[in-house]
């Protein structure tokens, strides 16, 4: 590692986020803020999304479709997409739940127990019920092409830099928020969910999917940096499709897990055929390492894309 003699866990959270707001927001924003990329976040500038939420819509109507007029559904849970702000504002307090208790991330909203930022009212949102409780116990955003087009970037922007991905675009849906609540976490829930992206994806004739897929920063960084080594080695992105993270780790400082677990959700994006688009960029809001996944379909392991009734190039 370089920096001999320096323990980069020893430094405390306290000292990694001081070390990111004082020197890497700043450097992106003065680079970019006068950018012709026309990038609607300017990187260091916090609040602004929060701001600009605050005169947005809250909710936007789901698309008409099968799984929205017929519910998919299995004996324990059933998936629709939210088809009203009082179902939205159900998936965005699980968010809030999961995030700020497993993540400790900080949330400011405008309303207390929400996770609510200014792309909510732009994506379609799926929702897992428990059919007993009636609990949303599951829940993903989805944000089309055509959306995205209308906010001017991705969340994944936010993050990361994807000019490479630039021809992907018309067909490039973002996944976001994923959420299962912990007494749920049995694999049926997620499935639904990725059924159900699957039949959106096969109805509009989307064939690309992106997402940050997130890691806690609260070790200290060993474990996103541990990731990292790992997915490089196994499942990583050709170069024409790399982006760059705009908050990188600094990787070459961190120490390592001797033996780093993958995350249910990496782990079940590279069993499925997804590549790792980019070092981890930090998120400081959530605290969270956040890896830049895609997915094409049409190269999507053949056993997957089978079960959820996608029709691959390579099945």
């Amino acid at each position: 590692m370089l920096g001999a003699g320096i323990c980069w866990t020893s430094l405390g959270e306290a000292m990694i986020k001081n070390y990111f707001r004082k020197l890497v927001p700043q450097f992106w924003a003065q680079r970019f803020q006068n950018s012709e990329s026309s990038y609607l976040f300017q990187p260091g500038l916090v609040g602004k999304k929060d701001r600009m939420a605050a005169n947005l819509p809250v909710f936007r109507a789901p698309p008409l479709f099968e799984l929205s007029m017929s519910a998919k559904s299995n004996d324990r849970y059933n998936m629709s997409f939210a088809q009203s702000l009082e179902e939205l504002r159900e998936a965005q307090r699980l968010r809030y739940s999961v995030f700020t208790q497993e993540y400790q991330a900080t949330i400011t909203s405008r309303l207390a127990g929400v996770d609510e930022d200014l792309f909510d009212a732009y994506c379609d949102h799926l929702i897992v019920r428990d059919r007993v409780s009636q609990e949303v116990v599951g829940t993903y955003r989805i944000l089309d092409p055509h959306q995205a087009k209308r906010l001017k970037g991705y969340y994944s922007e936010t993050e990361f830099f994807i000019t490479r991905l630039n021809d992907l675009r018309g067909s490039m849906v973002e996944l976001g928020r994923s959420c299962v609540h912990p007494d749920h976490r049995n694999g049926s829930v997620i499935m639904l969910l990725w059924s159900g992206i699957a039949r959106y994806m096969q109805h509009f004739g989307f064939n690309n999917l992106i997402g940050c897929a997130s890691v806690s920063m609260r070790d200290g960084g060993r474990t996103a940096a541990s990731l990292w080594d790992m997915l490089e080695k196994k499942a990583l992105a050709p170069s024409e499709l790399m982006g760059f993270p705009r908050h990188p780790l600094p990787l070459e400082r961190l120490e390592r897990e001797a033996n780093v677990a993958e995350p249910p959700l990496i782990k079940g994006y590279v069993r499925i055929g997804a590549k790792v688009c980019s070092p981890p960029s930090w998120d400081p809001d959530f605290n969270t390492a956040d890896f830049l996944m895609l997915l094409n379909l049409n190269t999507m392991n053949p056993k997957y894309a089978r079960h959820f009734g996608i029709r691959s190039s390579t099945n």
